[in-house]
């Protein structure tokens, strides 16, 4: 689709340079980019043939859609901040913002009140995919906010995925996206358990985790962490400082709401405790190196 609406990206790592890339063979125009990392907005703005913004004020100025991916609610709060000059509400009127980054759902609802208030509109769009899907445009999109700026997103968000859900208003979509983490880093850290435990057992793991797949212990993440866990590599897709930072938030949705979620709670602890070793830019396959025997981050 071919489209002749100006885009934006603020936030251009692993999964927002992928993203942006993704639109452009698509035909769409990507305006202009902007990073915390001058190199990597430099080189992608290269890429892409736009404007490497020199703050987001100025990727919302040339651009309708502004895409945001970034990292966490620090993040989020100052590029929407009311007292910075050069985030983006100086230019909210009429723009579209899809803000793609898993944040805690009430700063969803305070930055589209924000930026409602100039004229503009916003969508949480949170993925439960990654850097691989970025790249080839089969993301999945847990979508909340007003349906109308859901339908203005579409066109964008079929562009960069194959499946979009809409689940209702702001913060919505970050509540079912917390959810989804805090489910998959429990699984991760389980099979980590599993898979060591065979291990000091002296197993045969490839036979364990062909075993696992084919029994009520398959999941997702034994497809695509099990043999990462068994070989130590753990490349990061989605690092286990992310993964800390969601299960946190969805530990603080569970405590608003009254429970108790003691299997939460202790990968949401293995996981900080993965980070605080030092190793948190690993993969969330990294959690592995806490159980393994003779494996240097295990817990004492």
């Amino acid at each position: 689709m071919k489209t002749s609406v100006r885009i934006g990206f603020v936030g251009i790592g692993r999964m927002g340079s992928n993203m942006a890339r993704c639109l452009h063979e698509k035909g769409f125009t990507i305006a202009a980019v902007n990073d915390r990392i001058p190199a990597n907005m430099i080189e992608i703005s290269r890429e892409l043939n736009c404007e490497a913004s020199p703050n987001p004020a100025r990727v919302a100025e040339l651009a309708e859609v502004i895409v945001t991916v970034v990292s966490d609610d620090g993040a989020m709060e100052e590029l929407y901040s009311e007292a910075n000059d050069c985030a983006l509400l100086c230019y909210a009127a009429g723009r579209l913002f899809i803000n793609c980054a898993t944040v805690t759902p009430d700063l969803h609802v305070r930055i589209e009140r924000s930026v409602e208030a100039r004229g503009g509109s916003t969508l949480e769009a949170c993925m439960a995919s990654s850097i691989t899907q970025a790249r080839q445009g089969t993301l999945y999109f847990i979508c909340g906010g007003k349906r109308s700026a859901f339908e203005k997103a579409t066109p964008f968000l079929e562009a960069m995925g194959s499946r979009l859900r809409y689940v209702g208003r702001s913060g919505e979509g970050a509540k079912v996206k917390a959810l989804v983490n805090m489910v998959m880093n429990c699984n991760t850290a389980a099979l980590a358990e599993g898979l060591a435990l065979g291990d000091a057992l002296g197993l045969d793991l490839p036979v364990l985790r062909e075993v696992f797949q084919q029994t009520g212990a398959a999941s997702r993440v034994l497809e695509t962490d099990g043999e990462d866990m068994e070989l130590r590599s753990h490349d990061c897709f989605f690092s286990a400082a992310h993964a800390a930072k969601d299960s946190g938030i969805a530990m603080q949705l569970a405590q608003s709401a009254g429970l108790n979620l003691p299997v939460a709670r202790a990968t949401l602890e293995q996981y900080r405790l993965l980070v605080a070793s030092g190793k948190g830019e690993l993969d969330k396959s990294g959690i592995a190196e806490l159980t393994f025997k003779d494996r240097g981050a295990r817990r004492s």
